[in-house]
């Protein structure tokens, strides 16, 4: 089931809340589980067997690592606890990576598992290792399991995050505020998430699609290409977090944001700062930290970053193009570290230039569905193979969405939020804005629910991962 589906948005989510508001307090969480189990299991539904002994075995690990944490017993139950719930997403996600280059490697023919991927596993994993480790490092372990299940497969983060630490939301589970005033928030920033999906990440996508099945590529139609899959890949996930927060909101819980106008950054730290920041501050506080961070000399630390990026990028698929898009991403961060990030400080256009160049150019990477495409497509960048510098179609294509393109630009920066924090911030223009916004918001669910009736399936970008 999609957020950005009719089934959800005029079935499933009216339903949800109705009963959900309809309980007693203390049977609210019981609701939210059994409401994300059906959201898990409408495409899928064997593997919610699989996410249930995921979350009974932490539940279990949880109360005995507690138990023992004060000796030694509890740092091995921890780490068996954390290798249990790692075999079964190495096991549905990269055991054919493995086979395969092995027999590529050895010659061998072993048979590949072709097993499915489970939609959201990468994020309920990790979920499910916060929860264990924060409980090692002193959290209390949750004894009631209808609230840890409620934790990990809360469907409005359950499938593309954001990566909710158990520690930050243990209190929530517990007790937790509902009123008019944060329903509307949430129902606001809901709306203005599924607009990002389905009003600009859609048609970026269509730009993209183009792109792909054109047979008169040109250096203007692949920079055209690099800029729409940046736009594209923000908005479609950034709307997500936006949504996801926005549900939260409704049912009472402050989920973490994802993302903070990553495109104003001046370097590549402080992009990751601002992308996907949940994922960042996981590896940061469970990986790179626990390897020794920076407090064991220069050359730990640049082993480190190598480790954590070789695992970021691994994280997000099965494939070389991201292990390559993680290298790349460690010898950035390493070069500002050592040499870069005073030299940036001097000029904030050329940096931020410098980061767009080098971020249009990791998901290019990113998005390659081989290394050879890869190679291919950042050779197209500089024109190499005698590709022309301009073609009909791309010229075509940019009239057609140029205008979405100017949106999609404007929109990746806090221009609009600056402009309307003006407007409220003078008394007039403050109720002008309260008086118009459930116009707007209502308007722009008519216009979305006319392209969902129109459109064709588009699943988030990260369901991939």
């Amino acid at each position: 089931m999609l957020f950005s589906g009719i089934s959800f948005l005029y079935y499933f989510l009216p339903l949800t809340l109705a009963v959900y508001f309809a309980v007693p307090k203390g049977g609210k969480n019981a609701v939210l589980l059994l409401a994300s189990l059906v959201f898990y299991g409408w495409g899928e539904p064997k593997y919610v067997l699989l996410m249930g002994l995921s979350i009974v075995l932490g539940y279990g690990f949880g109360l005995l690592v507690e138990k023992y944490r004060e000796g030694k017993a509890g740092r091995i139950l921890c780490t068996i606890s954390v290798t249990i719930t790692l075999s079964f997403l190495l096991c549905f996600k990269y055991a054919d990576f493995f086979l395969g280059n092995f027999n590529a490697v050895t010659g061998l023919g072993m048979p590949l598992l072709r097993l499915a991927l489970p939609i959201g596993i990468s994020f309920y994993t990790f979920q499910i290792i916060s929860y264990t480790v924060d409980v090692y490092r002193g959290e209390a372990a949750q004894r009631n399991l209808i609230r840890l299940a409620a934790y990990v497969a809360m469907f409005p983060q359950l499938i593309a995050g954001p990566i909710v630490r158990y520690s930050n939301i243990s209190g929530q589970l517990a007790d937790r505020e509902h009123s008019f005033h944060e329903a509307a928030l949430g129902i606001r920033r809901f709306v203005i998430g599924l607009a990002k999906k389905i009003l600009l990440a859609n048609q970026l996508g269509e730009l993209c699609a183009t792109f792909r099945a054109s047979e008169e590529k040109s250096v203007l139609f692949y920079w055209m290409y690099a800029v729409s899959f940046t736009l594209h890949i923000y908005f479609d996930f950034s709307g997500y977090s936006d949504m996801a927060v926005g549900l939260g909101r409704i049912f009472g819980f402050r989920f973490p944001e994802n993302f903070h106008y990553p495109y104003i950054s001046t370097s590549i730290t402080e992009f990751w700062r601002r992308w996907h920041i949940s994922l960042g501050t996981w590896f940061r506080d469970y990986v790179y930290i626990p390897l020794g961070g920076n407090r064991k000399g220069r050359g730990r630390q640049l082993i480190n970053i190598l480790i954590v990026w070789m695992l970021t990028g691994f994280w997000h698929g099965a494939a070389w193009n991201f292990i390559l898009w993680g290298l790349y991403f460690a010898a950035i961060l390493t070069a500002e570290k050592l040499w870069l990030l005073k030299g940036l400080e001097k000029s904030r256009l050329l940096s931020r230039i410098y980061t767009l160049l080098l971020v249009m150019m990791s998901f290019v990477i990113f998005n390659g569905e081989s290394l050879e495409q890869v190679f291919s497509d950042l050779a197209g960048l500089v024109g190499a193979g005698g590709i022309p510098f301009v073609s009909a179609e791309a010229v075509y294509a940019l009239q057609s969405f140029g205008v979405l393109l100017l949106a999609g630009g404007i929109g990746a920066t806090p221009a609009v939020f600056i402009l309307a924090k003006r407007i409220s911030g003078n008394p007039a223009g403050g109720r002008f804005l309260n008086l118009i916004e459930p116009v707007g918001l209502a308007g722009l669910m008519l216009v979305m629910t006319a392209y969902l009736v129109d459109g064709s399936f588009n699943p988030f970008l990260y369901f991939r991962f």
